[in-house]
Parts: C-alpha cells; sequence; structure tokens
C-alpha cells in the first residue's frame, strides 16, 4: 500500500497540534483546580483568562467555556457570601 507525501506531512502536523492541544489542556486544568481549590477573583480571572484562550484555539468549544465560567462565578459569588454571612452571625461575648 502506497503511503502519499501529503498522508506523511499531515502525521507530523497533527502530531504537533496534538501537544500544543495537550498542553493548552493541562494548563486548563491546572487553572481550574487552583479555583476550586482557593476561590479568589484572582484566581477566577485566571481561570477564565485560560478557558478563553482554550475556546479560541479550539481545545475546548466555546459554549463549554461559557458555561464553565458562568458555574465558576457563581460558585465564587456563593461562597463569597458564605464567609461574609459567617462573620456577622457571630455574637458578641457579653461581658458580666
Amino acid at each position: 500500500m502506497l503511503i502519499l507525501k501529503s498522508a506523511k506531512k499531515a502525521l507530523r502536523s497533527s502530531l504537533k497540534k496534538r501537544q500544543v492541544n495537550l498542553k493548552i489542556k493541562k494548563r486548563l486544568k491546572k487553572y481550574v483546580s487552583l479555583f476550586k481549590k482557593n476561590p479568589t477573583k484572582k484566581s477566577l480571572s485566571q481561570a477564565f483568562s485560560i478557558l478563553d484562550k482554550a475556546a479560541k484555539k479550539k481545545v475546548i468549544k466555546k459554549q463549554k467555556a461559557s458555561r464553565l465560567k458562568s458555574r465558576f462565578s457563581a460558585f465564587l459569588k456563593r461562597n463569597l457570601q458564605k464567609t461574609k454571612t459567617a462573620g456577622t452571625n457571630k455574637s458578641p461575648k457579653k461581658k458580666i
């Protein structure tokens, strides 16, 4: 069976693209896990940035990036409200 020159070039190209995509996915997982461990505005911003880059390079679909960003925003909002309400519900100790 013949192996065409164009098939060899396509294979080389797809292997290079695979390496790039894997690198982007690895960074994506890293920043998403960092956000989940420590949800802050800074980590949210970093997660948003990498999600946008991954969607732009078509590593993940645009809608998936949008959905994850929405969920992360809601997650951060809930966590910030929990910390605010946890601090305000404490009653001061009375001196007798």
